[in-house]
């Protein structure tokens, strides 16, 4: 079907395909309700009759509505048309490049770059997992990167709810079998740690160009994920640092309890490594709670000392005294600093107290740890003014030129970033009392005045974030406010003629309506008054009544008298043979008064008299005035059609001949 220049849900029209997936077409649309580019994706039609495939559709836009991050593709809205069968989704249209497109044009990429990625990718997998939502289908082909390089996860098509059971139907796997964990492959359980396996491939492709395991068939390549360990990528690409190479390596590990257990511990890590590439605090924990680490051998040179100091004295006989003496000297040196520490309260050093505000947890450790202190943090709270994961305060509290036993604790106050809140629904409210409430929670109210026929002005019509989400204190939440109905000003139309007087209020978005009115004094069909004077501020569509001048035409009533003249050749003579048979004829005589028949008459025409007069009857109105006659092969010729309105006398003559 094509749907190019159609237009959906009565509102997106359909500009042209931008994606082709497993199981949905994706178009580039026009939402000519907001006014906005989205992207739409169409369910396949082999697919609509599938109730499987639909309520796994169905699932994504569920899925992905219900989340919120700056990595993840918004969801708008969801759809079904039932005459052309069409499940679509309607979501950000984000303008960029997919990361695989990215791969397959520049090979590897920086593991810097890589890094960046992957933290936002992992962050917006740190999001879905708090709500209950696996993605399942993680690889480079669902993630956009935008022009500005911000990462953004896509196609939670086959994302399911960690609450409902995560059991593939047996013989079925879903993701795409180059990326997903082995327990996707065995068709097990999936959940959270499923998505940082598949996050570990896609680092891994991202480092090396290759993804870890390919073969000729996908269930090949399937028992490979299963069974087979990956060449380090470190071992591809020598510019990958090994901390670098060992998250991906532990992202990847087969058993998922040896894996990163949370996106956020995997976050951790990879923040750890843009600031020590080559460091060795990436640990796997084992099934049974152990680590493994890697311990660097001790070596023995085999040398054997010699002891015998008898040996050395009997050699050198001459050493001895001097060595004597450097014992003595020696034991006066130790008794004597040992009775100094003493006395000073022990061999504790002393270390400036460093200021750990406003650092974050990880820099903090760093610098306590190289003065030979320790850290801890005694409590975590919320702050609208401190950034998340940094310090606010510590104890001891920081001092100039203050000291400190080495190996002492210090306690910390992290951030945990503004305080969350859940949003109220502002819709309906009233803009004073929603802006109130934003101050209560925190958060900036982004006003957009909209004119609305429906809800009053200074009301809230609708609201971008929906109402539940959990916002921070400090978040930006756009509200569309009523302005009312559309204002526009009268114009005068008074001494305009009537068309020109109905256009131009048309032209201000106003409608009219007509009376009139006959005055003599004034012009014929002009505007004399309108209901509403002249620059007065109204609804859009108000209805402005007019009124014009219509001067009625004064209406004659005269008696219309026929001089009839006898033709020649009709005219008979009286004599005493002639009857009135041979000497009359009847005639249907017709009189038509500016168009409209009058009168209609038959008359009888004395033939022996050359002229008559004949009185035809009343006429009233005005205009022109026509008569003609016909019957018994007679006609009337009258003379030219008079205009009635000429005539103030109680009758018209007019002349005609009847002729044969």
């Amino acid at each position: 079907m094509n749907l190019i220049g159609k237009i959906i849900g009565n509102r997106y029209e359909i500009l042209e395909e931008v994606g082709n997936g497993g199981m949905a077409k994706v178009y580039k649309a026009k939402d000519h309700v907001l006014n906005r580019y989205v992207a739409v994706k169409i369910l396949k039609d082999e697919f609509t009759t599938d109730s499987d495939f639909i309520k796994r559709f169905n699932t994504e836009a569920q899925s992905a509505a219900s989340l919120s991050d700056a990595n993840i593709v918004s969801i708008y809205d969801v759809g079904h048309e039932e005459d052309t069968n069409l499940y679509y989704i309607v979501m950000e249209l984000v303008k960029g490049k997919t990361l695989k497109e990215i791969i397959n044009k520049e090979g590897p990429l920086s593991w810097k770059w890589s890094v960046n990625i992957a933290i936002q990718i992992a962050s917006a997998l740190s999001e879905a997992h708090k709500n209950g939502i696996v993605h399942r289908d993680i690889k480079p082909h669902n993630i956009i990167i935008t022009e500005d390089g911000v990462a953004k996860v896509a196609d939670f098509g086959i994302a399911k709810a960690v609450s409902n059971s995560t059991i593939t139907a047996f013989g079925t796997t879903i993701g795409s079998v180059h990326y997903f964990s082995p327990e996707q492959a065995k068709g097990g359980i999936t959940d959270a740690k499923s998505d940082i396996y598949s996050l570990g491939v896609v680092m891994y492709e991202m480092l090396t160009g290759k993804v870890p395991f390919d073969a000729d068939t996908a269930v090949s390549v399937a028992l490979k994920h299963m069974q087979e360990d990956p060449v380090e990528p470190k071992e591809i690409n020598k510019e990958i640092p090994q901390a670098v190479n060992d998250i991906v390596m532990k992202a990847m590990q087969k058993d998922p309890l040896e894996r990163y257990q949370t996106a956020d511990d995997m976050i951790a890590d990879l923040s750890k490594a843009l600031k020590d590439p080559d460091g060795d605090f990436v640990v796997i924990e084992n099934a049974d709670g152990g680590y493994t680490k890697v311990m660097k051998a001790i070596k023995d040179d085999g040398s054997k000392k010699d002891n015998n100091k008898k040996g050395f004295f009997a050699k050198h006989p001459k050493a001895k005294v001097p060595m004597i003496l450097i014992g003595f000297v020696a034991l006066f040196l130790i008794v004597f600093l040992t009775t100094k520490i003493i006395l000073d309260g022990g061999i504790t050093k002393k270390v400036e107290l460093p200021n750990l505000v406003g650092q974050t947890y990880d820099d903090a450790k760093n610098t306590v740890e190289s003065s030979g202190l320790s850290i801890q943090v005694s409590e975590e709270v919320a702050s609208s003014d401190v950034e998340e994961g940094k310090i606010i305060s510590q104890d001891p509290a920081f001092a100039e030129n203050t000291k400190i036993k080495k190996g002492t604790t210090i306690s910390v106050v992290v951030s945990t970033g503004p305080e969350t809140s859940e949003l109220p629904d502002f819709t309906g409210k009233n803009i004073e009392d929603v802006r109130d409430e934003a101050t209560k929670i925190g958060i900036t109210l982004n006003e957009e005045n909209e004119t609305n026929a429906k809800v009053d002005a200074g009301k809230v019509i609708s609201q971008d974030t929906k109402a539940g989400t959990m916002v921070k204190s400090g978040d930006k939440v756009t509200v569309h406010v009523s302005s009312g109905v559309a204002k526009t000003t009268v114009p005068t139309v008074v001494g305009m003629a009537e068309g020109t007087a109905k256009a131009t209020l048309s032209n201000a978005k106003l409608k009219s309506s007509v009376t009139y009115e006959s005055h003599e004094d004034k012009t014929d069909g002009e505007v004399i008054s309108q209901s509403v004077e002249q620059g007065a501020e109204v609804a859009e569509d108000t209805t402005i009544n007019l009124v014009v001048n219509k001067i009625e035409t004064k209406k004659s009533k005269v008696t219309l008298k026929l001089n009839l003249k006898i033709a020649k050749s009709l005219l008979v003579s009286k004599n005493e043979n002639t009857t009135s048979e041979s000497t009359e004829r009847k005639v249907t005589v017709k009189v038509v008064v500016n168009g409209q028949q009058q009168i209609s008459n038959e008359i009888t025409v004395d033939l022996t008299k050359e002229t008559q007069t004949i009185t035809l009857g009343e006429i009233t109105g005005s205009g022109t005035v026509t008569i003609t006659a016909s019957g018994d092969n007679m006609t009337i010729d009258p003379q030219s059609s008079v205009n009635l309105d000429e005539y103030n006398e109680n009758s018209i003559v007019m002349d005609g001949t009847l002729n044969k």
